[in-house]
């Protein structure tokens, strides 16, 4: 029988693993309540058509990267690659619409299958905001500075690097999407054949490709910074002087794009050298056709997501947990009485951890394994008097307390 391992592209969040993961999720949703975002979770599958709406039936994610499956009823379901779609749909099947602006946050996993790579799995984790509702100027700030201040918290700031862009509104990417086909025909030779196939419906999906002939051909693209109306340019201004007033610094990145139809204005990343190729831990955008596409109404929306993976990664070893309490009982009725005594510390907020065999020099050395801070000892003696035995781990020192004193003794040691 072979040796059973997880599945490739996917990993086991042990428990250093799972506590750097905490401290980034937990450090995003402490700071997005403080903007006023409040937690929610969607399901992790949708029904595809979900996604399919959203993401285009002719992008990589869709036709190469999703985990589609029929359930037993036969429906067609995937696991989730991305969060906002999935929020744009609660949005409308839960009549949300009236209650604008809704401002979320959201963390958990994704999947696509796609090469694992540094920082990126086929089962990988994100945080995520959705600003809805909200067409000004200052919403791409707002949540452009969430951002920040998240990456500032997290001690990870100064290793990262804010790229802007605009994509304009509906009539200049119109007006960019000819100048953009003209470019593409005369070097169709040059294109994969996905890019191909994409000429005639969606241009602007090729300067997403990551086909390295593509991205050689999109280099030398005309930018769509010069076919914005008056109208976004004087958007992206707006967000420009929001950014600056506001001391955020940020680069701008002409060939930063969105290749859906329903992103429009602001496109931004806060990307990193510090991972190698994957450089990108925070991307987001402004997407104000999203939620008329999927069969809901008109509505302004703009928000990012964030790799956990990444942000892990950059940020410090989050501190140790506490050290715990070791309790060991000597002899039979010790053990019984001391789980009410456990139960009696843990409800004071201290980690109790019970010797659960063998004899005292085992148990002890058990409590030397798991790094106590203290060891508490009951015997039958100890428990006609009322008192136990606490021994200081590290300097080897030893006392006798009062049982009902033993709590407040012992929170000292944290």
């Amino acid at each position: 029988m072979s040796k059973l391992q997880p599945v490739r592209g996917t990993h086991d969040l042990l428990p250093d693993r799972a506590r750097a993961f905490r401290r980034v999720a937990d450090t995003a949703r402490t700071v997005a309540g403080r903007y006023g975002y409040h937690e929610m979770a969607t399901p992790i599958f949708e029904f595809s058509e979900v996604f399919k709406r959203t993401l285009g039936d002719t992008s990589d994610i869709v036709t190469k990267e999703m985990y589609t499956f029929s359930d037993r009823s036969g429906a067609e379901v995937t696991l989730r690659p991305e969060g906002t779609a999935g929020v744009a749909r609660a949005v409308i099947s839960g009549g949300l619409a009236q209650h604008m602006p809704l401002k979320y946050f959201y963390a958990g996993p994704m999947f696509r299958y796609e090469r694992p790579q540094k920082g990126r799995l086929r089962q990988f984790h994100q945080i995520g905001v959705e600003l809805l509702g909200v067409a000004e100027p200052l919403g791409d700030v707002e949540v452009i500075a969430l951002g920040a201040a998240i990456l500032q918290e997290l001690g990870v700031a100064g290793q990262t690097t804010l790229e802007l862009n605009t994509l304009g509104n509906a009539g200049s990417r119109e007006a960019y999407r000819g100048v953009l086909v003209d470019y593409l025909e005369a070097r169709r030779d040059e294109l994969s054949e996905d890019s191909v196939s994409r000429l005639g419906r969606n241009p602007l999906r090729v300067l997403d490709s990551k086909d390295p002939g593509d991205r050689a051909v999109v280099a030398e693209a005309p930018l769509l910074s010069d076919s914005l109306d008056a109208e976004s340019a004087e958007f992206f201004a707006s967000v420009r002087a929001g950014l600056d007033r506001l001391g955020i610094a940020y680069t701008l990145n002409p060939r930063l794009v969105r290749g859906l139809d329903y992103y429009c204005h602001t496109a931004f990343e806060f990307t990193t050298d510090a991972l190698g190729a994957q450089g990108a831990v925070i991307a987001g955008g402004r997407y104000d056709g999203l939620v008329a596409q999927m069969g809901g109404p008109e509505t302004a929306g703009i928000g990012w997501a964030g790799g956990i993976e990444r942000l892990s990664m950059l940020a410090d070893e989050p501190a140790p947990p506490p050290r715990p309490i070791a309790l060991v009982p000597i002899g039979p009725e010790a053990e019984v009485e001391t789980l009410a005594i456990a139960d009696r510390l843990r409800r004071a907020g201290l980690v109790v951890e019970l010797g659960y065999r063998g004899n005292l020099k085992r148990r002890l050395s058990r409590a030397d394994r798991l790094n106590a801070r203290a060891a508490v000892l009951v015997g039958e003696d100890e428990l006609a008097r009322d008192v136990a035995t606490v021994r200081d781990l590290d300097s080897g020192e030893q006392e006798e307390i009062a049982l009902s004193a033993l709590a407040g003794r012992l929170a000292a040691f944290s």
